[in-house]
C-alpha cells in the first residue's frame, strides 16, 4: 500500500490539532474527511466561531464533518460511506466505540503527555504546573476507556525551568506532527509494533476551570510559580489585588519570578513594592510578579501596573 491509497479521516478541534493535518496534506496523505467540533457563539459580539481545524480544512477543500452528535445515524453512515482505512483523532472529545472501531486499520490518537502519566484533557498543563522536568508526546490506538490503549510510539521533550505552557504546547505540536506522519508511514510500510500502557501509577490531567487556576498564596513560592508557569498565556493563574482604598481587583498573572529571600513571620498575600518591583509573600519566600493584567485592561509589564494601582494584598 502506498499513501495515496490509505483513506484517512482525521478527527479535531484546535491549533494543537492542526499542525499534524497540515503535515499530513503537505506529505500528500490521502485525508478524504476532516471531523471537528459545530460552530459555536464566542465573544462579546457572539460571533460564530469555527474551530481552528475547519478554517484550515476550508482553505485546502477538505471534505468537512461538524456533527453535534458522534452516535447521530445520520453521521455514522456518512462516516462509513468514505471508507476509511484508518482514522486519526488529535484533541477531539471521547469517540463512541461505534466510530472508533470503523477504520479496518484502526484509530490512533496522538496525546501530549508520556503515557499513561497525565491521562485527560489537560496533559500540559498539568506537567508545567506540577514542576515536571520533561514530558513527550504519545500516539496510541483507541480503545474504550481513556487514553488506555496500546502505545505506537512515544518521543520525550524536556521542559526548562522557566518555559511557561505555550512554549511546551508549541514544541510538542511540532514534535507530534512529525510523530503522526511516521505513525502512518509505520502502518503503510507494516513495520507498526504497539506496547501495552504499564499498569499502576498514572497522573490525572482533568479539565481546568477557573476556581482551579486561583492562586493559592500560601503554597510555597515554587508551587505558586509552576502554577503560573503551567496556566500561562492561557487560561491564566488569577488572584484578587486589593489597593490601598480597599477596591478588589481580579487580576491575571502571567509571568513570576523565584528570589530566596526568606518572608518567614509575613502575612502570605502581602505585597511589597521595591522600586519598579512588586513581590509577594508566599507560604516560603517572597515572590516576584512581573507581568499581570488587571480585569478590563490589557496585560502589561509590572512597572507599567505600578504607575496606574496602588496594590496593598492579594487574595
Amino acid at each position: 500500500m502506498n499513501k495515496k491509497d490509505l483513506r484517512i479521516v482525521f478527527f479535531g478541534t484546535p491549533e494543537f490539532a492542526v499542525e499534524s493535518l497540515d503535515a499530513l496534506i503537505k506529505n500528500e496523505y490521502n485525508v478524504v474527511g476532516v471531523v471537528t467540533m459545530p460552530d459555536k457563539l464566542a465573544g462579546r459580539g457572539h460571533k460564530l466561531y469555527q474551530s481552528d481545524v475547519k478554517r484550515y480544512a476550508i482553505a485546502h477543500d477538505l471534505y468537512i464533518f461538524q456533527p453535534e452528535k458522534l452516535k447521530s445515524e445520520d453521521f455514522l453512515k456518512d462516516l462509513r460511506s468514505l471508507k476509511a482505512d484508518l482514522f486519526i483523532v488529535i484533541a477531539f472529545r471521547m469517540l463512541p466505540r461505534e466510530v472508533w472501531q470503523m477504520p479496518r486499520l484502526g484509530t490512533f490518537n496522538l496525546h501530549a503527555s508520556l503515557l499513561p502519566k497525565y491521562r485527560g484533557a489537560a496533559p500540559i498543563n498539568r506537567a508545567v504546573m506540577n514542576g515536571d522536568s520533561e514530558t513527550g508526546v504519545t500516539t496510541f490506538f483507541l480503545k474504550h476507556e481513556i487514553d488506555t490503549g496500546d502505545m505506537i510510539m512515544q518521543r520525550k521533550i524536556d521542559i526548562n525551568p522557566e518555559d511557561n505552557v505555550g512554549d511546551v504546547h508549541d514544541r510538542l505540536m511540532h514534535l507530534g506532527a512529525e510523530m503522526v506522519v511516521d505513525t502512518v508511514n509505520s502502518i503503510i510500510d507494516g513495520t507498526l509494533t504497539t506496547t501495552p500502557q504499564p499498569e499502576g501509577n498514572f497522573s490525572p490531567a482533568p479539565k481546568i476551570f477557573k476556581e482551579d487556576c486561583r492562586i493559592d498564596w500560601e503554597k510555597s513560592s515554587i508551587e505558586i510559580h509552576n502554577h503560573v508557569r503551567g496556566l500561562s498565556p492561557y487560561p491564566a493563574a488569577w488572584t484578587i489585588v486589593i489597593e490601598e482604598s480597599g477596591r478588589p481587583l481580579e487580576s491575571k498573572i502571567f509571568q513570576t519570578r523565584l528570589t530566596d529571600e526568606s518572608c518567614s513571620g509575613v502575612t502570605c498575600g502581602t505585597l511589597r513594592i521595591d522600586g519598579k518591583r512588586l513581590l509577594v509573600a508566599c507560604g516560603d519566600n517572597w515572590l516576584e510578579i512581573l507581568s499581570i493584567q488587571p480585569a478590563g485592561k490589557k496585560r502589561m509589564a509590572t512597572e507599567a501596573f505600578l504607575l496606574g494601582y496602588h496594590p496593598s494584598i492579594m487574595r
